[in-house]
């Protein structure tokens, strides 16, 4: 293996690994913060994070200087994510087991491919509708699964804002797309921008102070670790990689990890309709994307 195609797994694993954690920390830091103070800490860690590696790299100021309403234009991205994705999600982890609202929310490149059909003119061929079909198949499973362990009393709304998410990262993974911008200095306007939005949905909601202050542990971690490091982390594999499929197909085992983590860290007993529907789910976009595998496969190391 060349030496770039193994530093470039070497860090692909460790962001995987990395993701892997994260829906353990949301629910657990759930127990301590609102949806939204979760959201508004760990902004603010994040912002800060991608400011001190932007000074570190000799951009902070560039990035900084460009005319105010340039800065707002490029950071408008964010009033998708991070403000109203994590709005969402987390409102979605705080009413569903993590063992729920982890899978459902890995569906989102389903919701990536059936948006591109409107908004970019694309066809669906049979073979995709099949691997759609598969997938949202593995979600019934998992929403009729939870339905039955809780006796009734899965949350509905839980359900459809997990979903819901997917699309709202969707469509901000496909404004990002066709950016063409440097994406850290980008996540960091990102940030920038959405802050005073979060600062006033916080202002008008929930207020700043938690009700256990221990759970700012919890969102420092998720800013460093959900919004912050480990996407630098992902970005560098990506850029060292002479086979970019094989570095991707590593976050089909994210997943599956972070059932394990659930069920030890949150103590929550993960039921076979999870491990079941999220096969499903992750079948499904394997086969979704079996040609861009293939081709990435046939790349020379």
């Amino acid at each position: 293996m060349h030496p770039d195609q193994r530093a470039a797994m070497v860090h692909g694993l460790v962001a995987v690994l990395l993701w892997s954690t994260v829906a353990s920390a949301f629910k657990l830091s759930l127990r301590q913060l609102t949806p939204v103070q979760l959201l508004f800490y760990a902004s603010l860690v994040s912002l800060l994070f991608l400011a001190t590696l932007l000074a570190f790299r000799g951009q902070l100021l560039r990035t900084l200087k460009q005319p105010f309403p340039v800065l707002v234009r490029q950071g408008l991205p964010g009033l998708l994510n991070p403000w109203l994705y994590y709005l969402v999600l987390f409102k979605a982890y705080d009413l569903l087991p993590a063992q729920i609202a982890q899978p459902l929310n890995y569906s989102w490149s389903i919701t990536l491919t059936l948006l591109a059909v409107p908004l970019l003119g694309e066809k669906l061929h049979w073979p995709q509708l099949a691997a759609i079909v598969i997938s949202y198949l593995g979600v019934v499973i998992i929403a009729m699964g939870g339905e039955s362990a809780t006796s009734g009393s899965l949350s509905i709304p839980g359900v459809f804002l997990a979903l819901g998410s997917t699309l709202i990262w969707s469509l901000y993974w496909l404004w990002e797309s066709r950016s063409g911008r440097d994406p850290v200095p980008g996540l960091f306007l990102n940030f920038l921008v959405a802050l005073p939005f979060v600062m006033a949905t916080l202002i008008f909601g929930d207020g700043f102070l938690p009700a256990n202050p221990a759970g700012l542990w919890g969102a420092f971690y998720v800013g460093i670790f959900e919004m912050g490091l480990t996407f630098v982390i992902w970005m560098k594999a990506l850029q060292l990689a002479r086979n970019t499929a094989a570095v991707t197909s590593l976050i089909c085992f994210s997943p599956f990890l972070s059932l394990v983590l659930i069920h030890f860290l949150v103590g929550e007993i993960i039921l076979p309709s999870s491990y079941t529907g999220l096969l499903f789910i992750v079948a499904g976009t394997i086969l979704l994307h079996r040609d861009i595998i293939r081709r990435g496969a046939e790349t020379p190391p």
